[in-house]
């Protein structure tokens, strides 16, 4: 993987004009599969602590507190944590820390659970990310990686007519101008990728799920959310091994 200097991906979070927030209205199907990805992923688990990395306003921390006996928000943005702590003053457990995005401020061998969603699209090169993630996971500890997926099914079928091979490195989707704007990163990865860098720094993927595998807005329009997230709940393990959907959710450990 190319290297990069480091980002302050927290730029755009701590923009006054942008409210995290408002994006998820109208994503409440994607919101309720990854929830249904890391239930199944966590299912008669539990954990003494867990943290969730750039977990933004800790829209995934009330679901965490049902697998932890506490819950530490860890996020770069001084705005998410800020939102954050508004939107879950009803919970008890749960902690805030500002995270250093280039060296997490965490101990070593001190997280039970670590969740990383949606994040990984910000990060070109996660080499260094993966070795902060096993540095910080205890010897029995889990983490729920998710993945933007470019080798999903839609773009297999689109190289496939253009006779051309998925890309193995990060693909920048940003439009030319944010790109040249110098906007924060936004990539999609390959699944078979991120797998080999995460071996590469003693991590070993133990479960795969494809998720949000019907995110289609005619499907949205046509198919009630009760139906879509009945077929999501079916088809997530079915289509993990062909990396179908836009979403792959990893379930990791360190390796032994």
């Amino acid at each position: 993987m190319p290297k990069n200097k480091p980002i302050n991906t927290s730029e755009k979070y701590n923009d006054p004009n942008f409210d995290y927030t408002k994006y998820w209205v109208g994503r409440e199907y994607e919101n309720a599969a990854e929830e249904i990805a890391i239930r199944r992923l966590l299912k008669n688990k539990h954990f003494k602590n867990a943290v969730d990395i750039g977990g933004g306003y800790g829209r995934l921390c009330p679901l965490l507190e049902e697998y932890a006996d506490s819950v530490t928000l860890a996020e770069p943005s001084s705005k998410q944590l800020t939102i954050a702590k508004n939107f879950l003053k009803k919970s008890k457990k749960i902690k805030f820390i500002k995270l250093d995005a280039t060296n997490y401020n965490i101990p070593d061998n001190s997280v039970d659970l670590i969740t990383m969603v949606r994040v990984m699209h910000h990060i070109p090169d996660p080499d260094n990310e993966f070795s902060q993630l096993e540095r910080i996971l205890s010897d029995n500890g889990y983490l729920i990686l998710e993945v933007a997926n470019y080798a999903h099914f839609v773009n297999k079928i689109k190289f496939l007519l253009r006779i051309k091979k998925s890309s193995n490195q990060p693909v920048d989707i940003r439009s030319r101008k944010n790109r040249n704007t110098e906007t924060i990163p936004f990539v999609n990865h390959n699944p078979k990728t991120v797998i080999r860098v995460l071996a590469h720094n003693g991590l070993k993927v133990e479960k795969i799920l494809s998720v949000s595998n019907l995110r289609s807005t005619t499907l949205k329009k046509l198919i009630p959310i009760s139906g879509l997230l009945s077929l999501e709940r079916i088809s997530q393990p079915i289509l993990s091994k062909s990396f179908f959907g836009p979403s792959i959710f990893f379930l990791v450990k360190k390796a032994k």
